[in-house]
């Protein structure tokens, strides 16, 4: 298992070990020792969610307050999305600097998302099937999220004529 640390270094890319023969492939897309070994500490993920999109939907930026904040290990089962990972932690020398990425099923990659930070991701294939792990359960009362379009954010969002996002995301209040 290999990581690449992106310009947040709290953000990770995690690269699994892939073994490939005439068959096809095979790779271990989640082991919890290695995983807490590789962070330095334990994660318990105890929500499993997984989402199908058009191209061009737009979901998030999402997060949940104290006491039920959520950590998330992301993947995308097939096609392809561009995740951003937004940090709103309030001491942090990063708070409202954001870092993305983009993920295909044919690379196989996961992308981690500590507390502390705001996550959504735009779908760049048709039927693009996304998987992501939770460290706490959903809790609607403690849901919290940032506008994708916030101006001050000035996220690089790949162009597309006409998002698809719900009203909900389309309405959330700018990060200050």
């Amino acid at each position: 298992m290999n990581i690449t640390r992106l310009s947040i270094p709290e953000i990770m890319v995690i690269e699994p070990e892939i073994f490939y023969d005439d068959r096809g492939c095979f790779f271990e897309s989640f082991n919890q020792k290695k995983f807490n070994n590789l962070l330095g500490r334990e994660v318990v993920f105890v929500q499993d969610n997984f989402s199908k999109s058009k191209k061009g939907v737009l979901r998030g930026l999402h997060y949940q307050i104290h006491p039920n904040t959520q950590e998330k290990l992301v993947r995308v089962l097939r096609g392809k999305i561009f995740v951003v990972a937004l940090d709103i932690r309030d001491n942090s020398k990063t708070k409202g600097k954001w870092t993305s990425y983009t993920l295909t099923a044919e690379d196989k990659l996961q992308i981690w998302v500590p507390e502390g930070f705001a996550h959504g991701y735009l779908t760049l294939a048709d039927d693009t099937e996304v998987f992501y792990k939770t460290s706490n359960f959903y809790h609607k009362e403690n849901e919290r999220g940032i506008n994708p379009f916030d101006k001050r954010l000035k996220i690089d969002w790949p162009y597309f004529d006409d998002y698809l996002i719900n009203e909900r995301d389309k309405n959330l209040p700018s990060l200050t």
